[in-house]
């Protein structure tokens, strides 16, 4: 197949990316692409119930074996796929079965309750049961997932929201390339950001900010207690983003001196930091714009997902952030009037581009954030959500 077929290649996309360490064998070449072959999806039938393989595809389909430095590599990046196969009965199933033995087993009972050996034969009964249908392949499954590994930036991009598939895939790369990945989100993004400019310190001391009168707190009820990265800085940037659109500039210059003009759109999520108050979504073409969506925020809800469109250097991108994690979704690149007149290589550079700009963009916000900058911007996000002034936007 061609590469329109393959994900990353054509179409929307949706990523979130991992940091890839100690790939020290490389530059990735015919070598690699041989240990991908030796460990390609579907040489192992998955036949005992539970069992879970995982092998490389191609890229093309679920069922492509073919591995190729011209298919594969392009730019420095390799486009592959990863195939989970499992061999499961769906646990409502397993449920019904046993329901059904137990209630056999247990008819002539006093009561119609099952005795203890009664339970244990049923539950062996079932457990053989799943075994026999197990192995007529009834319930084997498939589950494709893309990747694109940038070696010229150790990033893996992972077509889709972080996961137990995104750990299956994780597992098979450390196993076979020997190399280490952790998943990059706002937290990770903001700490690089400190370290390479000399801002750790300043980036370590920062808590989460309190933009309602009033309202104060250490962290957020949707704050992944296994990290120690700040990635509540994710949902502060967005509602920065928000300010500076409705109050100063829809250009923002990026930390490396581009600028970026975006606008929010289409959707947007938003969440009680101390979950007292629930969650709300928007969707409208302009969100941020409706009164409810002023209300949430005034409340003290913050953003945790928005629809954005950004244009950078004549190139524009539709996509949705979601805060902490730095996932992109629903991505729509415009490479131009007619994007069929690019080839891979120029896709997989507007992939870099939109890692890129959002990146810029936040480090942009760690700078303000870390710096004196940051409490005139806390006055000013906080006179914006101030009731009357609120009040007086409206009139106007």
């Amino acid at each position: 197949m061609g590469f329109s077929s393959m994900p990353f290649l054509s179409g929307s996309l949706s990523f979130e990316r991992f940091r890839v360490n100690q790939f020290e064998d490389g530059p990735f070449g015919q070598e690699h692409i041989e240990r991908m072959a030796e460990n390609v999806a579907g040489r192992t039938e998955t036949a005992n119930e539970e069992n879970v393989h995982l092998g490389f595809l191609g890229g093309d389909h679920l069922f492509d074996q073919d591995f190729d430095l011209a298919k594969n590599i392009i730019d420095d990046a390799v486009h592959f796929g990863v195939r989970v196969d499992t061999n499961q009965v769906p646990s409502v199933i397993k449920k019904a079965w046993l329901s059904m033995e137990l209630a056999a087993l247990s008819r002539e009972n006093p009561g119609g309750k099952p005795t203890k050996s009664q339970r244990k034969e049923a539950k062996e009964a079932v457990e053989q049961r799943c075994e026999n249908e197990a192995a007529t392949g009834k319930y084997r499954k498939f589950q494709q997932h893309a990747l694109l590994w940038d070696c010229s930036r150790d990033l893996l991009y992972y077509g889709g929201t972080a996961g137990t598939g995104s750990g299956h895939c994780i597992d098979l790369l450390e196993r076979v390339f020997g190399i280490e990945c952790g998943h990059i989100g706002a937290g990770v993004v903001a700490q690089d950001w400190a370290r390479d400019n000399d801002r750790y310190a300043e980036m370590d001391d920062v808590m989460p900010a309190s933009f309602v009168a009033g309202e104060g707190f250490s962290g957020v009820a949707w704050a992944n207690e296994h990290s120690q990265s700040p990635d509540f800085l994710g949902n502060e940037f967005l509602l920065w983003l928000w300010w500076m659109l409705e109050t100063e500039t829809d250009t923002i210059e990026t930390f490396d001196g581009t600028e970026v003009t975006l606008m929010l759109a289409k959707t947007l999520s938003l969440e009680c930091p101390l979950g007292d108050s629930g969650k709300e979504s928007i969707s409208a073409e302009c969100p941020t714009k409706l009164p409810e969506a002023m209300r949430a925020i005034q409340s003290g809800k913050l953003p945790r997902k928005t629809g954005m469109t950004l244009i950078r250097e004549g190139q524009q991108f539709d996509l949705t952030l979601q805060a902490e994690t730095f996932g992109i979704s629903g991505a729509r690149i415009h490479l131009d009037e007619d994007d069929n007149d690019f080839g891979p290589e120029d896709r997989i550079e507007a992939v870099r581009t939109l890692s890129d700009t959002i990146d810029g963009l936040f480090h942009t916000f760690c700078d303000r954030r870390t710096s004196e900058a940051w409490s005139t911007d806390l006055g000013g996000i906080r006179g914006w959500l101030a009731p009357t002034q609120a009040a007086r936007k409206s009139a106007a």
